[in-house]
């Protein structure tokens, strides 16, 4: 039989960053995955260059039923010390949105960067190696307080004196994603907060979406907002169009907010005053409407947003100084505050993450081990989810520095 200090289930962002760590403290550690290539999700992430963290990640980026755990963790561990780790393995980087940092040459230098951590901590890793059962041991074995666990491998039973899970989500099933990270804690009557797919793009009804259908691959920056009164949530940024309904960051963004059966709220030029420009263009210009709106928004769009004001009662197809200033009205608030409900979403497939999961009021939010002593959940599988722009690695990265300091704290005690 193998014996291990930690065995750590899953060798992505999480599982990775903290086998590293909890290797470097000096406990002994094994990483094994099912999947036989490592880090698939942080290979394609970033379009291919890693989103690795968002300089501005804090608490507020984060979404869970129980928003304040996340805290201690980011607190403990910030996009400041990743980055110095990023710089002393000489990964060239840059800045290229709102705070969000990528590799200047290729995902893979982040994914070397935390197997040379692992190898620096004398990391034991399995892969490909799948988990057919945990067992908790009553007594230890071990001869000291701590808990003591017997794995089921494909190479064989392991006992360990803790088990982390960082299996990650539901999402891109095609990559490996199981259900593996919530059937471990509900085995230990641990709750789980129903998952999610987040980071996702919204579908609407086929008929009610055809004319947009056709403005599939056009993009635009808006506003997008979704709930009410201290709930409303929005986002400054780009929208695409897809056959089946919307995606982009905006979109991808509000997502993870969005609540099925309500509606989402489009301004389609967050930066202009509608209202004031067709009325200055109605006392001076002899353009079609869809020629003037055309300046604020993509001539494809303009055209296509004109053609429904039949539908609504409005002539929009003549030109701006023929249009009465209600039907001018009407289609600055519209355009605006156009408001439409999605039917759903794409799905895991298309999902970036998975919200929801470890219910974290299960946790301790200092060192992530559960009230199942010994048993600790990290990264994409605890109900802590980031937003778009590399939030979420950061959370990788910070609950899986807190549970290799609480690991070390806990089995190296004298």
């Amino acid at each position: 039989m193998h014996s291990f200090d930690v065995v750590i289930v899953g060798a992505g962002a999480a599982g990775l960053f903290c086998a590293g760590v909890a290797g470097q403290l000096g406990l002994k550690v094994l990483l094994l995955d099912h999947s036989e290539k490592v880090a698939e999700k942080i290979r394609i992430s970033g379009g291919g260059r890693c989103n690795f963290t968002n300089r501005d990640a804090g608490p507020a980026n984060f979404i869970s039923d129980n928003p304040r755990f996340c805290r201690s963790a980011l607190s403990r561990y910030t996009p400041r010390d990743f980055i110095a780790l990023v710089e002393k393995h000489n990964i060239a980087f840059h800045e290229k949105h709102k705070g969000q940092l990528f590799c200047d040459h290729s995902a893979d230098d982040i994914i070397q960067m935390l197997l040379a951590e692992c190898a620096a901590g004398n990391v034991t890793r399995w892969q490909p190696c799948a988990v057919s059962s945990i067992r908790f041991l009553a007594s230890s074995p071990r001869g000291n307080s701590a808990s003591s666990y017997e794995i089921d491998s494909d190479r064989g039973t392991v006992q360990c004196g803790a088990v982390v899970i960082a299996t990650g989500g539901l999402s891109i099933p095609k990559m490996g994603a199981t259900d593996f990270g919530y059937r471990v804690p509900k085995q230990f009557d641990l709750s789980v907060v129903t998952p999610r797919p987040a980071l996702v793009p919204l579908t609407f009804d086929e008929t009610a979406w055809a004319p947009f259908a056709q403005l599939s691959g056009l993009s635009l920056p808006v506003k997008i907002e979704t709930g009410s009164k201290k709930d409303r949530i929005s986002f400054l940024e780009d929208l695409l169009f897809t056959h089946r309904g919307l995606s982009g960051p905006g979109v991808l963004q509000i997502s993870s907010y969005w609540q099925p059966g309500t509606p989402i709220r489009l301004n389609l030029a967050p930066d202009t005053n509608v209202g004031e420009l067709l009325t200055r263009a109605k006392a001076t210009s002899r353009k079609l409407i869809a020629n003037e709106l055309a300046t604020l928004v993509p001539s494809r769009l303009a055209d296509t947003w004109v053609a429904q004001g039949a539908a609504l009662g409005h002539n929009w197809a003549r030109p701006i100084n023929e249009a009465s200033d209600k039907a001018l009205t009407a289609l600055s608030e519209r355009l605006s505050q156009w408001e439409l409900t999605p039917t759903g979403t794409e799905g895991y497939k298309k999902a970036e993450v998975t919200a929801g999961g470890v219910d974290t009021r299960n946790l301790s939010s200092q060192t992530m081990e559960s009230k199942q002593p010994g048993l600790y959940f990290i990264g994409e599988v605890v109900d802590v989810t980031g937003w778009l722009g590399g939030y979420n690695f950061q959370w990788a990265w910070a609950s899986g520095f807190a549970c290799a300091q609480g690991l070390a704290a806990k089995l190296l005690a004298p």
